[in-house]
């Protein structure tokens, strides 16, 4: 993985040839399954290998704004305070760009005064988000607080695709229970996973990280990457995540580090206290193996491939994991090659062997 050092000024998105959308007007974000008119499909000279993506992960701190502001003057600072965030990383023209959750609440303002604020604001924060997905030709993750048509809300991640189309949306499954009591907020029952041209994504939001019910979803969905959009980083539980659903993890934390995870459960990327953005190359094209009766295959397959394969050990756990640098060679076919067992299925064999008559006592 290369992680980025370009914590660019504003001005240096126009030196560097960046469509930063300037309005929330303009397209309107198109819902699922019906595309944006006159919106070009990715370019192929932008293609990559399925599994490459470069992620730009975010996580200032709220704005404030003043208590008397006007609904849609509000809406005006959210928008402007997103175009200067995105400005920091679209220089390194991420695959995909997260937030945090509730990217466009605002401090400052009663809960009377918020409410008015969400029913002015409606969709325009997202279109705006939209606008740059499509101009600069990413995904973006668009999380936050939306009122449903029954007049109920829901604590939501949209996820946006490189033509400013709407993929899909998750509602936070596990919501913390003054969002249902105070803010009529109620749970989402879905665990949706996408397919994006270079992997497929969940979401989770915030209080969700603390709950098994939604994580062994995705353990059985296997998503390559799951997007975290939260208030709250989550600790230990980060790695948790990454490691038991054998994924990469982003964390967009609001002013807290947001960190990139491979499915061992490392940091490979991070915020830092200076700059609230990171933007890391990650290879999604991986998988987890023991060393167990792989030992030799593991030596075979790197004298084949040398510096196409990548087989990092983080010490003391006893997997590693393998990523396929090759560009014409996907790891699932080196791991085919090799006869090499992967973690899920070795661990699957030695319950197996526990429960096979006349081995247990």
């Amino acid at each position: 993985m290369s992680r980025f050092g370009s914590r660019a000024l504003t001005i240096a998105a126009v030196f560097a040839g960046i469509a930063l959308a300037s309005a929330p007007t303009g397209t309107r974000a198109a819902e699922p399954n019906q595309p944006a008119a006159g919106q070009e499909t990715l370019a192929k000279g932008n293609a990559k290998k399925r599994g490459q993506v470069r992620i730009a992960t975010l996580g200032p701190r709220s704005l404030s704004v003043d208590a008397n502001a006007d609904p849609q003057s509000i809406v005006s600072q959210v928008i402007a305070h997103w175009r200067r965030e995105f400005s920091q990383v679209l220089p390194d023209r991420p695959d995909l760009i997260v937030v945090p959750e509730a990217c466009d609440r605002v401090g400052g303002l009663s809960r009377e005064r918020l409410l008015e604020y969400y029913r002015v604001r409606k969709d325009q924060v997202r279109d705006f988000f939209a606008k740059v997905a499509a101009e600069n030709r990413c995904y973006v993750v668009y999380s936050a607080a939306r009122e449903m048509p029954d007049g109920t809300w829901r604590n939501s991640s949209t996820l946006i695709d490189r033509q400013g189309r709407v993929m899909g949306v998750y509602h936070k499954n596990h919501v913390v229970i003054e969002e249902t009591t105070e803010s009529g907020i109620l749970c989402g029952r879905q665990a949706p996973v996408f397919d994006c041209d270079f992997g497929r994504v969940a979401l989770a939001i915030c209080f969700d990280l603390n709950f098994d019910e939604l994580r062994l979803k995705y353990i059985q969905a296997r998503p390559d990457l799951i997007v975290f959009s939260s208030m709250y980083h989550g600790g230990l539980m980060q790695a948790y995540w990454a490691y038991s659903c054998r994924a990469h993890f982003v964390g967009a934390v609001s002013g807290l580090p947001c960190e990139i995870r491979n499915p061992l459960g490392e940091v490979v990327a991070s915020s830092t206290n200076y700059f609230d953005f990171v933007v890391a190359d990650v290879n999604l094209d991986c998988r987890l193996a023991h060393l167990d009766y792989n030992w030799s295959r593991l030596r075979d397959l790197k004298a084949k491939y040398g510096p196409k394969v990548t087989i990092h050990d983080p010490g003391f756990l006893g997997s590693v994991l393998i990523s396929s640098e090759d560009a014409a060679v996907s790891v699932d076919e080196m791991i085919a090659e090799f006869h090499i067992e992967l973690l899920d299925d070795y661990m699957a064999r030695a319950l197996a062997h526990r429960h096979a008559p006349g081995n247990m006592e």
